[in-house]
């Protein structure tokens, strides 16, 4: 694998898509004491989806104050 922004974007997306259909945190695929693919693969995933909440966290708290 190389260790690209193409790659880089997927493990993104994975994460994101990992956080919407309701996985832990702790699922991801990668190790993150493995080797270089694995890290790489874990340090994107695990961003990804804490991105995904912090969004999803966002748009909960946003939602609530305009409520107010």
């Amino acid at each position: 694998m190389q260790l690209n922004r193409q790659t880089f974007q997927a493990r993104l997306s994975e994460g994101k898509a990992a956080y919407a259909a309701g996985d832990p945190a702790d699922a991801c695929p990668y190790n993150m004491y493995g080797n270089a693919d694995d890290q790489f693969g874990y340090r994107y995933w695990t961003r990804g989806w804490s991105m995904a909440r912090s969004e999803a966290e966002a748009e909960k708290a946003a939602g609530a104050s305009a409520g107010h």
